[in-house]
């Protein structure tokens, strides 16, 4: 399934500040059922945003319309836990197209990735920095440039690089996922298989 072509991300940003969030706070198991990639976006932090009566909770975040955004920037250990794909498809369902936290579950990170959305890795530091600029004015905006591989908060005048598995990064900038990617070296693969000797 191809995915939106990720180039340069400018958007506001939601933050959750809490560190070590598991993929089970990310999607509870009891919605893990549907194997289609959609509607998973409704549960994402399912026991944190409802009460028991599916009634909203008004302190989680998502839930506080002063944020919004297709950024959202967690706590360090983001995605630790099991290693269900279900996770990274809340994320991308909800409309988020890029993490940033300091440190990801290397299985989330992957899964993140295959799904068309980008996990960005900063040092801690420039961590505090984003959360203390998004409470002083929810609407600043971050400046996400895969290309160049520059997470700036240009308001600021501030930067960092990240870095990114190559394969990933070219996935990421064509919209493909690992299908995709092999389609569209059929004909490279094809050549190969003819002028190969059995």
């Amino acid at each position: 399934m191809a995915y939106d072509k990720f180039k340069i991300l400018k958007s506001s940003c939601i933050p959750l500040p809490i560190e070590n969030i598991d993929t089970d706070q990310i999607i509870p198991a009891r919605f893990l059922k549907a194997i289609e990639r959609k509607g998973f976006g409704d549960n994402l932090f399912r026991d944190w945003r409802y009460n028991s009566d599916n009634s909203p909770i008004k302190d989680f975040v998502l839930n506080n319309p002063i944020y919004n955004g297709k950024i959202l920037v967690g706590g360090k250990n983001f995605g630790s836990g099991s290693s269900r794909e279900h996770a990274a498809w809340s994320v991308y369902d909800y409309g988020f197209r890029c993490v940033i936290s300091s440190f990801f579950a290397d299985i989330f990170r992957a899964n993140c990735l295959n799904v068309g959305v980008l996990p960005v890795q900063v040092s801690p530091s420039f961590l505090n920095i984003i959360f203390e600029n998004i409470y002083k004015n929810p609407n600043i905006q971050l400046n996400v440039d895969l290309p160049n591989q520059l997470v700036s908060i240009p308001d600021l005048k501030l930067s960092e690089s990240f870095n990114i598995n190559d394969y990933k990064k070219n996935n990421m900038l064509n919209g493909y996922d690992d299908i995709d990617y092999l389609i569209n070296m059929k004909e490279t693969i094809t050549e190969f298989a003819k002028n190969t000797p059995l």
